[in-house]
């Protein structure tokens, strides 16, 4: 048995691939080492582990792809939950972004763009990274992500440039003042995920042809296409592969409608979207021996 493991912030998708081929699935929380410390991990390992193995059977090797994952030192914590319960087991750690590239395009080419709460992106040449401009995270950066969104809407909402529909709406279903909202910014843990968990709302008045939701969609879309994606063309080897982008990330898939006439601005066509990796990966995984 050899287990793929995709992990986030929030959750993990884990998938089993059994001697005979068959494939089994649990979701757990979040795995990342910058999150939980030694003993939540081990939990969410005992949980885990079992319900894809209840026989108990031998588990040969484990792919974990997941964020955060910098240095061996980063990755020694979860090294030692996944050894608890799959002792003898090859363990190989590998970063989200190489999830996407490999979910993507497999070791062919193309640009990476990974578009959830958070934004990545990377040129992917005959399967090897080659070129990463850095993300920059949810105050330096992270363009055409929920975070990104959630974010330019909030500073026109406190600034009063939210069309009056619009802030009625959104005061009726989030219900926060200023004061509400400085506080989650600032002084409260999960920030980010606080102000990605409006992306759906500016999207869903953005899709219902609202122009101020709009045009806030788009703009937030165009600065991560300008600022990251479009300027692959200069590290590329093959110009086509710096032309060509797949999106990972739910936040991406909303919006492919607004992305494609996006790119082609640029010069970028979008040519996939998926939702999550693991599913990809699996696949990936057994075209290539494991």
């Amino acid at each position: 048995m050899k287990l793929i493991i995709e992990s986030g912030a929030t959750k993990t998708s884990w998938r089993a691939i059994c001697d005979d081929g068959s494939v089994r699935s649990v979701q757990t929380e979040g795995l990342s080492p910058t999150c939980l410390d030694v003993e939540r991990m081990q939990g969410v390992v005992r949980k885990a582990v079992p319900e894809l193995n209840p026989e108990g059977r031998h588990v040969s090797e484990v792919f974990f792809y997941g964020a955060g994952l910098v240095s061996a030192e980063s990755s020694a914590p979860l090294a030692m939950a996944l050894e608890m319960w799959c002792p003898m087991a090859q363990i190989h750690f590998y970063s989200d972004i190489l999830a996407a590239a490999r979910a993507l395009f497999g070791d062919g080419n193309g640009v990476v763009a990974i578009m959830g709460t958070g934004s990545n992106s990377c040129l992917y040449e005959n399967g090897q990274i080659v070129s990463n401009i850095r993300p920059g995270g949810y105050i330096l950066g992270d363009e055409g992500s929920g975070v990104s969104l959630g974010r330019a809407f909030l500073a026109d909402f406190v600034k009063g440039l939210i069309p009056a529909d619009v802030e009625a709406d959104f005061v009726k279903e989030f219900g926060l003042d200023y004061s509400q909202i400085v506080r989650k910014v600032y002084k409260e843990q999960a920030a980010s995920a606080f102000m990605a968990s409006l992306a759906p709302f500016v999207l869903s008045h953005s899709h219902k042809g609202n122009a101020y939701a709009k045009a806030l969609v788009e703009e937030c879309l165009e600065s991560f296409v300008k600022r990251a994606l479009s300027r692959y063309s200069v590290a590329a080897q093959d110009p086509v592969s710096a032309e060509k982008v797949g999106v990972v990330g739910s936040f991406g898939c909303a919006c492919e409608d607004m992305l494609r006439p996006i790119g082609k601005r640029y010069g970028l066509d979008f040519v996939k979207f998926i939702k999550s990796p693991v599913d990809e990966l699996v696949k990936y995984h057994c075209n290539n021996g494991l």
